[in-house]
């Protein structure tokens, strides 16, 4: 899957899921911008990619904050003279089931899930439709598909916001090559939840409902972002990819 030289940019790339998308990515002979608001792991994600040769940056970004997110992309558009796709990963959840989250919580998840990827893509359309076309990958959820009796209900509504925001841009900008398409990952492997899997009902309900009977990784949804940034991609637009072993046809 061909993502050689294509410039790519991911917000929340600096731990978790992002990070394996960016070191994926620049192992494949793509250059990398990582957005993120955390300085610390960010940087140090980008020296160790450096290091290996790998075409690395970092720059620090308040996904929420629009100022921020033209400047952004007018630098990276002023060094690398075009944006070939733009990953949209970046999210939170604040686990509370909706009797006990107060409306501050939810807003603030909506900002920061819907937000960002509402901003993100506002700032690279223009980018994208000037050079001929790209990809924007947005990272929702099984529950953007599903109502997952397991997470909260604030959750589900912004990944659900970001399942049909992607459907919205690709049926508009399509015609101009820029191509949008999601992912939507059931439980990932992550040390956060391995952590919660310490309650051992939580851990078999998890598992119990996977048809492949194991977590999705890191590794997994990365490939699905790989194959979505591919000119092998190129026909795939206003695509809800799952990445969940089968947990959304149950």
């Amino acid at each position: 899957m061909n993502v050689s030289d294509k410039v790519i940019l991911v917000t929340g790339g600096a731990g978790g899921l992002g990070a394996e998308m960016v070191r994926l990515l620049a192992s494949q002979g793509a250059k990398l911008y990582i957005l993120d608001i955390d300085v610390t792991k960010g940087e140090q994600l980008a020296h160790e990619l450096t290091q290996q040769s790998y075409a690395v940056k970092f720059m620090k970004l308040d996904l929420t904050a629009e100022a921020e997110w033209e400047q952004v992309v007018a630098t990276i558009v002023t060094e690398a003279q075009r944006i070939d796709v733009l990953v949209n990963n970046a999210g939170i959840n604040i686990r509370k089931p909706i009797e006990e989250m107060n409306f501050a919580e939810f807003n603030t998840m909506m900002s920061v899930n819907v937000g960002s990827v509402f901003l993100g893509t506002k700032y690279v359309i223009p980018v994208m439709r000037k050079q001929g076309g790209g990809a924007i990958i947005n990272t929702s959820s099984v529950c953007g598909l599903i109502g997952h009796k397991y997470t909260p209900e604030a959750y589900t509504t912004t990944k659900g916001a970001v399942t049909l925001l992607t459907k919205a841009i690709a049926s508009r900008y399509g015609h101009e090559g820029i191509r949008c398409n999601s992912i939507h990952p059931s439980t990932v492997d992550t040390p956060l939840v391995q952590e919660m899997f310490k309650d051992p009902v939580k851990k078999q309900q998890r598992f119990d409902e996977v048809p492949l009977g194991r977590l999705a990784t890191a590794q997994d949804v990365a490939n699905a972002v790989w194959y979505l940034a591919s000119d092998e991609a190129s026909f795939m637009n206003g695509v809800a990819l799952p990445v969940d072993g089968g947990v959304t046809c149950c």
